[in-house]
């Protein structure tokens, strides 16, 4: 079966259940190097999935190929947005179509449920990831400011 076929038939899941998490770990973890274990990461999404997010995936031969974790939001300044937290294709899997699967099917959700935008904060290196965005209508719209308490906790 050619690359297309499979992209074709790929079932994007939503995991619910701990061996599903579980099987995001590897891919994950390419993006979130600092979730150390499995078992973080899945104590992490269990407590986020209860706050609202979701984590979807595409399995290919058993392994996770790309993945999406989102949360439905309502916001004064956008309306009703699907928020994309992570978004990452397997290092082994990229430029194969399975972030573009995964992204569409993200954009689909939006649309489903009558969402006004989609958004997402993408690291300044993540060079590929913005031309996945851009080749998709995402606009550069600003600029994402955070103030980091570890950093300060640390500090002398």
């Amino acid at each position: 079966m050619d690359l297309a076929n499979i992209l074709e038939t790929a079932e994007i899941r939503l995991a619910t259940e701990d061996a599903q998490i579980l099987s995001c770990y590897k891919t994950m973890h390419q993006l979130r190097p600092h979730l150390i274990s499995e078992q973080i990461f899945l104590s992490q999404v269990q407590r986020q999935i209860h706050e609202g997010y979701r984590l979807a995936y595409i399995e290919d031969g058993g392994q996770v190929k790309a993945l999406a974790g989102f949360r439905f939001l309502e916001f004064l300044a956008w309306g009703k947005v699907i928020y994309v937290d992570d978004l990452v294709s397997d290092t082994a899997a990229r430029k194969k179509g399975y972030g573009s699967k995964i992204l569409k099917w993200v954009i689909d959700e939006a649309k489903k449920a009558k969402c006004d935008q989609i958004h997402l904060d993408s690291g300044p290196q993540r060079h590929e990831a913005h031309r996945l965005y851009l080749n998709h209508g995402f606009k550069i719209i600003g600029h994402h400011f955070a103030l980091d308490f570890k950093e300060q906790i640390l500090a002398p």
